[in-house]
């Protein structure tokens, strides 16, 4: 029978459900509804034009901060921050920062002062001086440094991978020199290619620092080097440093350093030299054969005794980014020191740049799905749930979190500088684009981080119709005089249940301090991370009802007098590829760091938890490299083989210790 048929006589099947033991009476004492106009109307501001795309730590994210702290103390949820002292001013009670938790943030970089290049030639008072932003701009992540007529050397695209068997420096004498590298990879534009996470600049200049370079710089593939993607200074939230002076330069300043033509022309010659390169790299060698030989065209492209002196000065502009935190007392003397936390994240990306999938730079990302919608259903939670009598038993913590698309920072921050204390928290719930549910699709995940979970989610998600099917005898002899039926019950959304505590949002911070977390979420879209994620795409009537489906289960866990228990989730495969070979089991912080890879968890019955490793310890160096940031650590995770055992050192509690760490095989 037809689904939408079947919805016309629900109501005769929920009373046969109710009167059979459903789950639905519970259900008709709730009065507040999720509001469809409040949703369009919070989805609306923060996804307009105005807020620019809340990128962390911009007058836009400012504001949308100030508007959701409005919406607390419209609801009379306890500010976060300070007490009601007498004497205070009504400006001063009800001023928005009452509501926010502070954490450090840099929100750009600028070139200092003092950001020099020279190519210097034969003669010794002979220089030529580069403009920069013109000919070269140093990169966001690179290290501050001057250094003085160093020689130069090409290593095609500056590239190693053990696995692979290339290796762009085998046989350079690039130790103390300049490495010069051409952008992109062997694959050229392909995504999908064997070398393609050495796109990324930071693989290349890991490389550089490994084979003892002083610098490295990068050829810019555009002929107008202002338009080329490496030519706009920005900064990454989640890495510090390269631990050397980087700098993209133009082809033209590559044709003054190798010349041989035009300056397109010049690294047309370079790619066909790096493809030689590349060959002699991975190529045998025969005894006694010296690959230095088979290399005479790359060696002699560098111009003889010719230097590059170069000065890098970068300043980083820290501001103060902020988490809204609004806090719902509990009503039960004893169960109000246990806490449940509702989150959902309402940065975004700006006008694009990093972390955009737009071709181009400079338009708004309205974030209307992601996570304006997320945002607007935690506020209608906090409406309903501070007008409700009597008040939850439980203390809710209702927090919009910043720093999320840098790497969960605001979030992360939280866990390590909470407000309420951790212990006594009990459950979280993230809500992260919940605006474009398609087909009563819906996703949940982290229920395998409490046992409870399914049950009180099953309670949350009733019956709304019922689907028959009726089974004709198909001979003479099975004729009995009835058809046999079946029966299937029909529920509110068609739920995907994944285990896995950790994804890509701010749930995964809670979950690494071992609080039980879900995640709702309505699946990724054309507009994921690009300017046409707009207010009038979001399917507002779908998210109120999500909202509800929420607020069940929230209360479900408010209902229960024991606290939902604490559970090891089995991984879902259900996130993106990392590409990796090895399986370790360690969680890191993706916070900025330049000494060190901290971890904030281990999963458990991993090959790091068997190694001896913990939380909170800085990992400094994994299988032969260096680690200073979390690119130095999945550069080595990278050249690691499941079954063979390699040397990790960490610091913990100021002490260096070594261990013995063996990978297991990613399924």
């Amino acid at each position: 029978m037809n689904r939408q048929l079947f919805r016309r006589i629900a109501p005769h099947f929920l009373l046969a459900f109710a009167l059979c033991g459903g789950g639905l009476t519970r259900l008709s004492a709730q009065t507040a509804t999720p509001s469809v106009e409040n949703l369009r109307e919070h989805i609306t501001y923060l996804a307009s034009d105005k807020l620019e795309g809340r990128r962390t730590g911009s007058a836009g994210a400012n504001l949308a901060a100030e508007y959701i702290a409005r919406q607390f103390s419209r609801y009379g949820l306890r500010r976060s921050n300070g007490v009601d002292l007498p004497g205070m001013s009504i400006l001063e009670a009800d001023s928005p920062k009452r509501y926010m938790q502070e954490f450090p943030y840099v929100a750009g970089i600028e070139l200092a002062q003092g950001n020099l290049l020279y190519v210097n030639t034969r003669r010794a008072d002979d220089t030529v001086a580069l403009k920069v932003g013109a000919d070269w701009m140093p990169l966001g992540f690179s290290s501050n440094g001057e250094i003085r007529k160093a020689p130069y050397v090409f290593v095609g695209y500056g590239i190693t991978d053990a696995e692979l068997k290339y290796d762009s420096y085998a046989g350079s004498a690039v130790k103390d020199a300049i490495a010069i590298a051409l952008s992109g990879t062997p694959d050229g534009d392909n995504p999908h290619g064997q070398f393609a996470r050495y796109d990324d600049p930071r693989w290349k200049a890991i490389a550089a620092r490994t084979a003892g370079a002083k610098a490295l710089f990068i050829i810019a593939p555009e002929e107008n080097f202002k338009d080329d993607r490496l030519a706009r200074l920005r900064y990454d939230n989640a890495a510090g440093e390269a631990g050397l002076p980087v700098a993209v330069i133009s082809m033209q300043t590559a044709a003054r350093l190798f010349p041989s033509g035009a300056p397109k022309d010049v690294v047309t010659a370079l790619a066909d030299a790096a493809k030689t390169l590349a060959k002699v790299s991975s190529a045998p060698l025969t005894p006694g054969e010296d690959p230095v030989l088979n290399r005479t065209r790359i060696d002699t492209l560098p111009l003889n005794g010719v230097t590059i002196s170069i000065s890098i000065a970068i300043t980083r502009h820290e501001v103060v980014a902020t988490n809204i935190v609004g806090i719902l007392d509990g009503s039960d003397p004893q169960l109000k020191k246990e806490v449940i936390v509702i989150g959902a994240h309402y940065d975004h990306l700006g006008r694009g740049g990093e972390g955009s999938l737009a071709p181009r730079e400079g338009e708004i990302h309205h974030g209307a799905d992601d996570n304006a919608s997320g945002v607007a259903g935690m506020l209608e939670l906090a409406r309903i749930f501070s007008s409700q009598q009597p008040r939850p038993r439980r203390t809710l913590v209702f927090m919009a979190f910043s720093g999320e698309e840098e790497g969960l920072l605001g979030s992360n921050y939280y866990v390590n500088h909470p407000l309420v204390p951790l212990a006594g928290t009990v459950a979280m719930v993230n809500m992260d684009m919940i605006g474009r549910m398609k087909n009563n699709k819906l996703i949940v995940g982290g229920v395998g981080t409490a046992p409870e979970w399914r049950g009180w989610i099953d309670q949350a998600n009733p019956a709304v119709g019922m689907t028959a099917t009726m089974i004709r005898p198909t001979t003479v002899a099975d004729h009995s005089g009835a058809a046999a039926s079946t029966a299937n019950l029909i529920k509110e959304f068609d739920l995907t249940l994944n285990e896995d505590g950790y994804g890509p949002s701010d749930h995964s911070s809670f979950y690494l301090k071992k609080i039980p977390v879900l995640f709702l979420f309505t699946g990724s879209h054309d507009d994921y991370h690009k300017p046409s994620d707009t207010a009038d795409k979001i399917n507002y009537a779908d998210e109120a009802r999500i909202d509800t489906f929420i607020a069940r289960i929230i209360r479900e866990v408010d209902q229960s007098d024991k606290r939902p228990s604490y559970s090891v989730a089995k991984s879902d495969s259900t996130g993106r590829s990392t590409g990796f070979r090895v399986y370790l089991g360690t969680i890191p912080n993706y916070g900025e760091t330049n000494d060190g890879l901290l971890l904030d968890g281990i999963r458990d019955d991993s090959p790091a938890a068997k190694a001896g490793l913990k939380a909170g310890d800085r990992i400094v160096k994994l299988a032969g490299r260096e680690v200073k940031n979390i690119y130095d650590y999945t550069y080595a995770l990278g050249e690691m083989k499941a079954g063979q055992e390699y040397e990790v050192e960490v610091m913990r509690a100021g002490e260096r210790l070594k261990l013995k760490l063996t990978p297991a095989a990613r399924k």
